[in-house]
């Protein structure tokens, strides 16, 4: 009796539990908070990656936080692998076109957010999430240039981005084009465009 009662009270403590499991976090590219239902802002940071000229960078964006902590360092310039800010660059056609202002050459923000649901979807080619997922934010596809040395990899940028203040003009660095459709090979046309710019959406569930 006495093991039995004790087996019950550790399968009630179990069951009874009635918290929250789980979470997840994502990257807001092009903006500073993080503003979906449910969803907070870890922290704001300054979009950043390897330069577009280096052979062999590293082809992920970063989000670096705000407020940096050192351990031991050597403050002279080594090779290795060298972290240089972000910066949007579209041609004339599309600066106003797509945000309503001129953003190109401008520095561009980030922010880490934490959503309470579990898993983290982005999709390229839509702006409006599955049925039963939430919207966290939406926006277009962007990478690096074709012809540029350094290897990227696409990410969403917000459909209305920031820019941090008091940039420092053209500099470049890491930088952000628009990703297109491209017709006349595998891809599907329809329902892709040749030359149309992808749009994106970041969904939770």
């Amino acid at each position: 009796m006495a093991i039995y009662f004790k087996c019950f009270l550790v399968v009630a403590a179990c069951c009874a539990y009635s918290g929250t499991a789980g979470g997840s976090t994502y990257t807001r590219w092009g903006r500073t908070t993080c503003s979906a239902t449910g969803t907070l802002t870890v922290y704001s940071g300054y979009a950043a990656g390897s330069h577009y000229t280096h052979q062999g960078a590293a082809v992920n964006y970063l989000c670096l936080t705000k407020e940096p902590l050192w351990s031991r360092f050597d403050a002279s310039l080594q090779h290795g692998a060298p972290v240089y800010g972000a910066e949007y660059e579209f041609d004339g056609r599309n600066r106003v076109t797509f945000f309503d202002r001129e953003i190109t050459d401008h520095d561009a923000p980030c922010a880490v957010c934490e959503s309470p649901r579990s898993q983290v979807l982005m999709i390229p080619g839509r702006n409006k999430c599955l049925a039963g997922w939430t919207l966290e934010y939406q926006g277009y596809l962007v990478a690096g240039d074709i012809d540029h040395v350094a290897a990227s990899e696409f990410i969403c940028l917000d459909a209305n981005p920031e820019s941090l203040p008091n940039d420092s003009g053209n500099t470049d660095g890491k930088v952000f084009y628009f990703a297109e459709a491209r017709c006349g090979g595998s891809l599907k046309c329809p329902p892709y465009v040749n030359g149309r710019e992808l749009t994106c959406v970041v969904c939770t569930k």
